[in-house]
């Protein structure tokens, strides 16, 4: 009988496809941190004013940047993958409660949930192959 729990295991199981899945779940997830990130960067006065008419001070803006672009690069290249990982999770948590805590964001609210355990799923697991990480540490063993 076909269980497609089975097949699907038996899928990600083949080296070459983990290795490909692994790429492609680390670029979906560091594709809306990258394009938050830019965004911020060119509409730089735009967002520090809807920061801090949120509350949160605009001075933060190049930290945020910096985490969203940065994290979100280092996510899609594979560089200290798990750092990067943990960083954006702590990072999703608290901006889901600062500026989505409405019961009018709620969606994004628990969008930013699922992209924190997502992200803690990656930190536990790390990048895989097709990353600068696997090739970094390969190359300590």
């Amino acid at each position: 009988m076909f269980n497609p729990n089975t097949t699907l295991k038996n899928l990600s199981a083949n080296a070459q496809m983990n290795t490909l899945l692994s790429f492609i779940a680390r670029a979906f997830m560091a594709y809306i941190f990258i394009v938050a990130g830019w965004g911020k960067l060119t509409a730089y006065s735009a967002t520090a004013g809807y920061m801090e008419s949120m509350g949160v001070p605009g001075a933060l803006l190049p930290f945020t940047i910096l985490v969203e672009l940065g994290g979100g690069l280092a996510l899609l290249l594979g560089f200290q993958a798990r750092f990067a990982a943990f960083g954006l999770a702590v990072f999703s948590l608290i901006t889901a409660f600062l500026f989505h805590g409405s019961a009018e964001d709620s969606i994004n609210f628990m969008k930013n949930f699922a992209m924190t355990g997502g992200l803690l799923f990656l930190m536990l697991h790390g990048a895989g192959k097709f990353s600068a990480d696997h090739v970094i540490e390969s190359k300590f063993e």
